[in-house]
């Protein structure tokens, strides 16, 4: 099929509207106000972004447990299971054994072990509590006692010894060796160590003997009751350590017996170590003593304000301060005015300055 070209239509042509001139002038400046808005968006800066402060979200910690336990086989699983910010709490009681912990903890987030004097850690050889390995424990209130040794920290750093009592044990009562650093026993009892004979029976042992290997340093002890029938010196701090604090304890050595020299509250070995504000009374010879097992080492002690008793002392020296490495170069010591000393021959060994 063909179809058909439509038809031209004829142009229509209207006549021009006439506007009022008001209304002109109004459409002109509609216009101009229209071009000035544009002209002022165009060259406006962009908006602002709107900010947020980012929340930062609350750590997750693991949540704190407290294990009570009430019996030798409970405590011993405790320990063995312990986690960073564990508290063990020990009713009274007898625990009959050997204790051991190895877990470490860290230093915001320590473990604690925690009993009233009641609760009592009863070896019938051995040690009664061996910290091997187990850095930053708490130790809180207990009582440690029978067995070889007491409380043994070994390569277990921060350790804290709080409020525990030690007694009735064959040689030392508590001991930090193999380079547990940073120790602390504070507010403690100990008494009746050494049963053996042999003057191995120290109060506090720091340290080891018979090199410079062990670094158990920056140890402090502090006001504790060291005494009576302590069968080694209260103290002995091993050469190879340096940085150990002893303040503020109170000392009885009416138990030495004078085998391996012990025959004084403390006996110096080790470097930088600060004797202060401590009370003696009931030693067999000297005071303190210091000595130079290895090439350099006791040196640098600072004595200050002690209180020395040596009534009864029926040793060769009897001086509050027995110095027996001296040299004021070489090997320093310091003995303030302030320490007080009675009986005895004198305040220090001759030839060492006090003051």
């Amino acid at each position: 099929m063909r179809t058909r070209s439509p038809l031209p239509r004829p142009a229509v042509t209207l006549p021009a509207a006439r506007l009022p001139a008001t209304t002109l002038l109004t459409v002109g400046a509609l216009l101009a106000a229209s071009a000035t808005a544009h002209a002022t968006h165009s060259s406006s800066p962009l908006p602002t972004p709107i900010t947020t402060t980012p929340i930062t979200p609350t750590p997750i910690t693991a949540p704190t447990r407290t294990i009570d336990v009430s019996t030798a086989s409970q405590l011993k699983s405790a320990l063995s299971g312990a986690e960073s910010g564990d508290t063990i709490r020990l009713a009274d009681g007898t625990y009959q054994g050997n204790f051991k912990a190895t877990a470490a903890a860290g230093a915001s987030s320590r473990i604690t072990l925690t009993g009233s004097a009641k609760a009592v850690l009863k070896a019938s050889g051995g040690y009664g509590l061996h910290l091997d390995g187990a850095a930053y424990w708490t130790v809180r209130g207990l009582t440690v006692t029978g067995g070889q040794k007491g409380i043994v920290a070994d390569a277990a750093n921060g350790v804290v010894l709080d409020s525990v009592t030690v007694h009735g044990l064959a040689m030392e009562g508590v001991h930090f060796r193999k380079s547990s650093k940073d120790g602390v026993l504070e507010n403690s009892k100990i008494y009746d160590t050494g049963r053996d004979g042999s003057g191995m029976g120290e109060g506090v042992y720091v340290g080891s003997a018979g090199g410079t290997g062990d670094r158990s340093d920056n140890v402090q002890i502090l006001r504790n009751t060291i005494g009576p029938g302590v069968g080694g010196e209260n103290i002995d701090i091993k050469e190879g350590t340096t940085g150990a604090k002893i303040i503020g304890n109170t000392f009885d050595g009416s138990g030495l017996t004078g085998a391996h020299y012990d025959d004084s509250w403390a006996d110096i070995k080790g470097n930088k170590v600060l004797v202060e504000g401590n009370t003696g009374k009931h030693t067999r010879n000297n005071g303190y003593e210091t000595h130079s097992q290895q090439p350099g080492w006791g040196c640098g002690t600072v004595f200050r304000g002690n209180r020395s008793d040596l009534g009864g002392a029926t040793g060769p020296n009897r001086y509050g301060f027995h110095i027996t490495n001296y040299g004021a170069s070489r090997c320093p010591v310091t003995i303030t005015g302030d320490n007080k000393v009675t009986g005895g021959r004198g305040i220090a060994t001759p030839g060492v300055p006090v003051g």
